[in-house]
């Protein structure tokens, strides 16, 4: 007998704006409670001292999540100057101290970003990261006690930009590739400067194509179930209007083109038949029903133009 799901079913996405103090996976599952949802994850991990943008992908949502992990980033962070610690931010423990230069000036600090953090880059991920080693997230490996090697890898900074500079912190806008290490930045201007920093804050201002006029923080969204529970007490009427937070699943894969299928062609896909499309092009394609509108999942097609079901997502008519 199968075992009865735990949790309602619902498909979206919440942009939540991170507080700091508290983990990735910790917010993950108070989003998760408050929607009594059955499936959830979250796409790309922030430290429990950043705070900032954090999609939480919520039932079928899941299944496009890696497109968000894949997608662009931008940052602001603040560099402490004349610090090392050991985990490259305020978290760890100090292990160097050196004076700032007094002669820091704005035009070496930009110099340096521009000659050694612009466009393709390599960099070393942090042993407090949590890239995988063998299955094992770096970090947990650095808190035994145990060094590796770890490799260099390439990533690409679209832009960087010093946005203020104070006797010990420097300020930066950072936009760039997935897998950069915004605390390998600071510690690598660090050590040009000759003084060495680490990341005092960090906040994530956007994931892909999700804007920071698009998050809500967790004391914001909980006004908004107060707000809405003193108009009506019933947990229903409150799960509805949470519901209304949330963006569609498909807005994961937004920048992919749209495809419409016909009432046939839709029940071809949902089992599993290609079908044939008026698309002579091997690609990706948001597909939708023409009759419902419904959003059925992500196709793919081959140059003859048939269509092949890639990440359908679950539907009660199958």
């Amino acid at each position: 007998m199968a075992r009865k799901p735990k949790g309602r079913r619902i498909d979206g996405i919440f942009l939540l704006n991170k507080s700091a103090g508290m983990s990735s996976n910790k917010a993950l599952q108070q989003i998760k409670h408050l929607y009594g949802a059955e499936k959830a994850g979250h796409t790309g991990a922030l430290d429990p001292l950043a705070t900032g943008m954090l999609p939480i992908c919520l039932g079928e949502a899941t299944k496009f999540s890696q497109y968000l992990l894949d997608s662009d980033k931008s940052y602001v962070t603040t560099a402490k100057l004349g610090v090392r610690t050991t985990t490259s931010d305020a978290e760890g423990e100090i292990v160097e101290t050196r004076p700032v230069p007094d002669d820091l000036t704005q035009e070496r600090v930009e110099t340096l970003l521009v000659e050694h953090f612009s466009g393709e880059i390599e960099q070393v991920p942090s042993m407090y990261s949590a890239l995988k080693l063998n299955g094992q997230p770096l970090y947990k490996l650095a808190r035994q006690g145990i060094e590796v090697e770890v490799k260099s890898r390439r990533v690409t900074i679209h832009s960087i930009r010093l946005l203020a500079l104070r006797a010990d912190e420097i300020d930066l806008e950072v936009s760039c590739s997935k897998g950069t290490y915004i605390r390998s930045i600071v510690e690598d201007l660090g050590q040009l400067l000759g003084c060495g920093a680490h990341v005092k804050a960090l906040h994530r201002l956007t994931t892909g194509h999700f804007t920071v006029e698009m998050m809500r923080t967790q004391a914001e969204l909980q006004s908004y179930i107060d707000e809405q529970m003193s108009e009506n007490p019933e947990q229903s009427y409150i799960q509805n209007a949470l519901d209304t937070l949330l963006l569609p699943a498909w807005s994961a894969i937004a920048d992919i083109p749209e495809l419409t299928l016909s009432a046939g062609q839709t029940e071809d896909i949902l089992y599993g038949r290609r079908v044939r499309v008026d698309v002579a092009v091997s690609s990706e394609f948001r597909l939708f029903d023409t009759l419902s509108g419904r959003f059925l999942g992500l196709g793919e097609t081959d140059e003859t133009g048939l269509l092949k079901g890639k990440r359908l997502i679950r539907s009660d008519d199958v």
